[in-house]
């Protein structure tokens, strides 16, 4: 089941209750902004997540994947590949 446009697995948020979120598959509007340049550049291009992509990983997805604060090392990329394997 897809979580996330990025990757991310939502299921192990530590916000998803605190906040009322249900991912990011299910929301219009992220509880920590006004847009997700990922969920918005993904919906752009009618992908259920950016392994479903051309261009994947793209830039963009990397920028976030390996931010020094909020990034995961990757694991999102590599949550998007085992996600497509499964399509």
């Amino acid at each position: 089941m897809i979580e996330s446009r990025c990757g991310l697995l939502c299921s192990r948020c530590e916000y998803r209750e605190q906040m009322g979120c249900n991912g990011c598959v299910h929301i219009e509007k992220p509880f920590w902004g006004e847009t997700c340049p990922v969920k918005a550049c993904c919906e752009n291009k009618g992908q259920e997540h950016c392994g479903a992509c051309s261009d994947f990983p793209c830039q963009l997805l990397k920028q976030f994947a390996y931010d020094e604060k909020q990034g995961d090392d990757g694991k999102r990329i590599e949550q998007c590949k085992v996600w497509k394997e499964q399509e």
